[in-house]
């Protein structure tokens, strides 16, 4: 099982999810600078060296920030270059695989989109069975929220699934899809506190200034409600 958050994941807030780009250590750089606190790298397209070398880069300047580096998909690689942690989702390497390929002290992150997905990472069985083993997750994301085009034909989960994912999971709930200054605010009324953002900064032709604007937006949105649920 995952040793305790050494990474303070749950006192975190932006978490980038970034493809390979041209400029992507000027990006990383950038967007870390201006409030990103958490970046994965996800890149379907390149060969396994190609993505190496890249994710190496990233990890640069994370380390130098003290930033968590998560590569998506491949806890084979992510282990090879000392990432801090590997993403999976619902139709990947299961967390179990991920965790004994990646070691206690790694972040594993795992993706939901639905009540079933949440429960049975939970171990919550269906109703007759017996109790099933939690996954060996250090956190959850849930959505998207709204139809995103980095999951082409993936339907929104609405806001109701983050609140269920928020109270249920032991673990800090990362909200997917179209993830925004204009939306954080309904989605913090919704139990939110941890975000991830692809768009908003990778299509920003300033993405230091656009990660200042959604970061203030996340902080006073969290400063301004009366609990702290999923913090």
């Amino acid at each position: 099982m995952a040793l305790p958050d050494r990474w303070g994941l749950a006192g975190r807030r932006l978490y980038l999810c970034t493809p390979d780009r041209a400029d992507l250590e000027h990006f990383v750089e950038a967007c870390v600078t201006g409030g990103v606190d958490v970046v994965q790298l996800r890149e379907k397209q390149l060969d396994d060296e190609q993505l190496l070398e890249r994710a190496a880069v990233v990890q640069r300047v994370c380390r130098h920030h003290h930033v968590p580096f998560i590569l998506n998909d491949r806890p084979d690689l992510a282990a090879s270059v000392r990432a801090d942690g590997v993403h999976v989702g619902q139709e990947d390497l299961s967390p179990a695989a991920a965790r004994r390929l990646m070691g206690d002290e790694a972040i594993i992150g795992l993706s939901t989109h639905a009540l079933s997905d949440l429960a049975a990472a939970c171990g919550e069985p269906p109703e007759g069975r017996p109790a099933a083993t939690p996954a060996p997750v250090d956190y959850l994301s849930a959505g998207p929220v709204t139809p995103t085009p980095t999951k082409p034909g993936r339907p929104g989960t609405g806001l109701g699934y983050i609140t269920a994912a928020v109270r249920r999971s032991p673990w800090p709930v990362w909200v997917t899809g179209g993830v925004d200054p204009g939306t954080v605010a309904g989605m913090v009324d919704a139990g939110a506190r941890h975000f991830v953002v692809v768009r908003w900064l990778t299509e920003s032709p300033d993405p230091e200034a656009a990660a200042r604007v959604l970061r203030r937006s996340i902080d006073q949105a969290i400063g301004a409600t009366p609990t702290s649920t999923g913090a």
